[in-house]
């Protein structure tokens, strides 16, 4: 890049107006709820500030990992509440969340003894976190109270919200999920908690938390789901959701093999008869992944053609012999409107969240 300007053509599209239209439909779906989207790790790979911009007038707060990220969104004028889902990793962030309005998890006892400590400016909103079966962070349920009655205490804290996160919530009828929402329902009654809890998650969204709750002013939580995907394959019809990114590389060459010939490192495709191979910029280096297979679909000129031969870090090559008319120059989609990134996921044997996450910097991000 020079002077701003991209000479490579490889480039991930972020629909602003596909972010805004996601934002409604999770709006509307959570009703009477308040919406809490989560824009760490860059907004899921689409860029932290044209994420929080796009949504800064449709949600009611953000969601970030830690404080690193949300210091991005004030320096970029972003004044809604944010909320640290790691909570702090020292004392020393307290006075900058006082400062900053920032809103931290306290999920353990360093982060309670650091805010009881504490000389603030003012009172921080924090969100108490209580292990209800995911087993990641959290308090213990037995010390929930305990904990709550300390923090009630504190000067240092102002308004307090109870969350917890389940295990299983994208598995319609999981045991551990009727037992995750009875559980929680029971440590807001011995807290006395009725209106700041935040338990569902995108999948919850759609399913268990919404029936089950009848908590007013609960917080929900979505991430995937404003970026255009479903948490999964079992919500895919229940939203009308548009995918936001659209990752695009083009055709740098073209050849034609005879059968026989193999393609790419490691010769793991061979031709079947001659076949013509398009050379497509782009590679495990921009995040495409090296586990995909062979036949993994790209979206070249309204039609599909499957990946031959192994991803290198900055190419792909594909067959596209049954295609009506390929030449250089054409743009390929990789994920996008036309192609779920959760199908090219399970090419890769993994997941959709992993694949957007994961590309590389050097792919710029335009937003159109």
């Amino acid at each position: 890049m020079a002077n701003g300007i991209h000479f490579r053509s490889t480039r991930a599209e972020i629909n602003r107006d596909a972010l805004v239209h996601n934002a409604r439909e999770i709006k509307t779906q959570a009703g009477d709820h308040r919406v809490l989207g989560v824009i760490k790790a860059d907004a899921y790979g689409h860029g932290l500030i044209t994420a929080a911009q796009a949504l800064d007038s449709e949600l009611d707060a953000f969601g970030v990992a830690f404080i690193d990220e949300a210091l991005r969104l004030r320096e970029a004028g972003i004044i809604k509440p944010v909320v640290l889902l790691e909570g702090i990793l020292s004392g020393e962030e307290l006075p900058i969340c006082a400062h900053y309005n920032l809103q931290p998890v306290i999920h353990q006892q360093s982060q309670l003894d650091a805010l009881l400590t504490a000389r603030l400016v003012r009172p921080v909103a924090v969100w108490l976190k209580v292990d209800t079966g995911l087993h990641r962070l959290g308090w213990p349920p037995e010390q929930v109270k305990s904990v709550y009655q300390q923090l009630r205490q504190c000067p240092n804290v102002g308004a307090i919200t109870l969350m917890s996160h389940y295990a299983n919530s994208g598995d319609h009828g999981h045991p551990l999920t009727q037992a995750q929402q009875k559980l929680f329902e029971d440590i807001c009654a011995m807290t006395e908690i009725t209106v700041n809890v935040s338990m569902a998650n995108s999948a919850a969204l759609l399913t268990t938390a919404v029936e089950l709750s009848s908590m007013n002013g609960e917080w929900m939580r979505t991430g995937i789901t404003i970026y255009g995907l479903p948490p999964s394959e079992d919500f895919a019809s229940q939203l009308s959701i548009q995918p936001v990114m659209r990752l695009i590389a083009p055709v740098i060459a073209l050849r034609t093999i005879p059968a026989g010939e193999s393609v790419g490192y490691g010769s793991t495709w061979t031709a079947t008869r001659e076949s013509r191979i398009a050379t497509i910029a782009i590679g495990y280096g921009d995040g495409y992944p090296r586990h995909c297979k062979n036949g993994t679909p790209v979206f070249i000129n309204g039609q599909r053609a499957p990946l031959a031969g192994t991803v290198s870090m900055d190419m792909i090559t594909v067959d596209v012999t049954d295609l009506d008319k390929v030449e250089e120059g054409d743009e390929v989609e990789l994920w996008g409107p036309n192609l779920s990134v959760n199908e090219i996921a399970k090419w890769a044997d993994t997941i959709g969240y992993e694949l957007l996450t994961r590309v590389s910097p050097r792919v710029p991000r335009v937003a159109v």
